[in-house]
């Protein structure tokens, strides 16, 4: 049982990671598109350059907060696994006192 939710959590969390990297490529796409765009059909460089900033900037603070949100995925994941590491442990501790004191034997 611990074995499966450890399985479980492994996945989500690759499935959590390939959400970002796929969350990743589409900024980095979108960033190139953009910029591609705005140099082609704006002629004036400043104003190219100021819009590339702009662009790049808020590519980057998306980049920033898809990072925080699997830190923070992987943070409730440890904490998932570890309560179901401690309450499997705690689960088996009681059996194996029940099966002792089922026995005879004198648990101390």
């Amino acid at each position: 049982m611990v074995n499966c939710a450890h399985e479980q959590s492994g996945q989500d969390l690759g499935q959590h990671t390939k959400q970002a990297e796929d969350s990743n490529m589409i900024v980095v796409v979108v960033v190139v598109v953009v910029v591609v765009v705005e140099v082609v059909w704006l002629k004036e460089f400043k104003v190219a350059v100021v819009v590339v900033a702009i662009v790049v900037v808020v590519a980057v603070l998306v980049v920033v907060v898809v990072v925080v949100v699997v830190v923070v995925v992987v943070a409730v994941v440890v904490v998932v696994v570890v309560v179901v590491v401690v309450t499997a442990a705690a689960v088996a501790v009681k059996v194996a006192v029940a099966a002792a004191a089922a026995t005879g034997v004198v648990v101390v």
